[in-house]
């Protein structure tokens, strides 16, 4: 624990139906921010409440915090947890040239998706959030059967069969734990822009066609950047949708 961050609370428990729920639960009564690890995870979800697999050796946590910023800047956490959490896995020994960042909160191993982040609050009461739940989802020992997923939807991999790394959820956490910190420091200190840079820098398919697809319709350009709001910015061609276009929630295929 000589890593641990100062001013960072954490539990672990034996089993939790889901952290985020847990997050939910405890944050009326916490006075600072709080990891919650769950080493067993009974109702896992992912974004728009899919069921996320979460066997046994698996990572599974949530950062449970009180921002005082309005809602579309403690959206951009979602950034700084990405970028956590690629610092996490070149900490347990993954070469950096094999991991990066798919918008809006996918970790990706080789290509494969390895890992995920879930934003969650209660909502907003005087411009501030009641507290802001950061899950995040690793498959550290074992990846989901490809047959679950969605069309399209990219591959699962898990950190063990992909690289050799073997490390369990409680390093895993001291681990993300301390990049998260660095990182929450500069985001409050400096703002968005350089969690921007370093997201960019890190970006999967940046300069490449892919897809971008809401409830309502479906987005084809090149990823040309992400914005300061946080935006998925895609170039297109087309009438409909001629030059840029910035996307504020989407699910993007390649």
């Amino acid at each position: 624990m000589t890593d641990w961050p100062v001013g960072y609370g954490r539990r672990v428990l034996a089993e939790v139906d889901s952290t985020n729920s847990e997050a939910a639960r405890i944050a009326p009564g916490l006075s600072g921010p709080e990891w919650i690890l769950g080493l067993r995870q009974t109702k896992g979800r992912g974004r728009r409440g899919r069921p996320w697999s979460d066997p046994t050796g698996n990572f599974a946590g949530t950062l449970v915090l009180q921002p005082k910023e309005g809602p579309e800047v403690v959206a951009l956490r979602s950034f700084v947890a990405a970028l956590s959490l690629f610092d996490a896995f070149v900490g347990a020994g993954v070469r950096a040239e094999a991991l990066s960042l798919k918008w809006p909160n996918d970790v990706l191993l080789n290509g494969a998706k390895v890992a995920g982040i879930l934003l969650e609050s209660a909502g907003f009461a005087g411009g501030k959030a009641s507290h802001l739940a950061i899950g995040i989802g690793v498959n550290l020992k074992h990846a989901p059967d490809p047959g679950q997923l969605e069309a399209r939807a990219v591959a699962p991999v898990s950190l063990l069969s992909e690289t050799g790394v073997n490390i369990d959820a409680e390093d895993f956490l001291t681990l993300l734990a301390a990049a998260y910190a660095r990182y929450e420091t500069q985001f409050t200190t400096y703002g968005f822009a350089p969690i921007r840079e370093a997201w960019l820098a890190r970006a999967a398919k940046l300069g490449e066609v892919i897809t971008a697809r809401t409830s309502r319709d479906e987005t084809v350009g090149i990823f040309e950047t992400v914005d300061l709001a946080g935006n998925l910015v895609l170039k297109t061609s087309g009438e409909t949708h001629g030059g840029s276009v910035a996307i504020p929630a989407a699910e993007v295929f390649f």
